[in-house]
């Protein structure tokens, strides 16, 4: 079984890019001018044309809020083979990368942002518990 860094298909890469804009609603120009790369570039990038820098990755991945591993590899969890033959602690394990991500996500945000999210939480929490 090959390892998932032989091969990193820039298709995906981009279908995941343009798919984390749509979430957003974000024009492909308007994705672009948040940063600071032309829309061209983008639409290269969206349709797997392009290889981009690590730095270009990381500020998309972090524009559209979505983990490196994810826009990379398309992977949302840990490798199962990280927390094998943990037994009940699997679960505190996925716990942990759960409020590790949120933490991330949570960083990521202006303070405008943390207002709405705070409100949604306060808003939803009694419904779902």
């Amino acid at each position: 079984m090959a390892d998932d860094w032989d091969y990193i298909d820039r298709k995906l890469i981009g279908q995941r890019i343009r798919e984390g804009r749509e979430i957003f609603g974000l024009s492909r120009e308007g994705f672009a001018e948040m940063l600071a790369l032309s829309d061209y570039y983008i639409g290269q990038l969206e349709r797997g044309q392009r290889q981009m820098s690590l730095g270009v990755l990381v500020k998309i991945a972090s524009r559209l809020h979505i983990s490196l591993d994810y826009l990379v590899l398309g992977k949302t969890k840990p490798d199962n083979d990280l927390i094998a033959d943990a037994g009940e602690d699997t679960y505190a394990v996925g716990e942990e990368y759960k409020t590790r991500d949120l933490a991330n996500l949570i960083s990521m945000c202006s303070s405008q942002e943390l207002d709405l999210i705070e409100k949604l939480i306060k808003t939803i929490l009694p419904y779902i518990r």
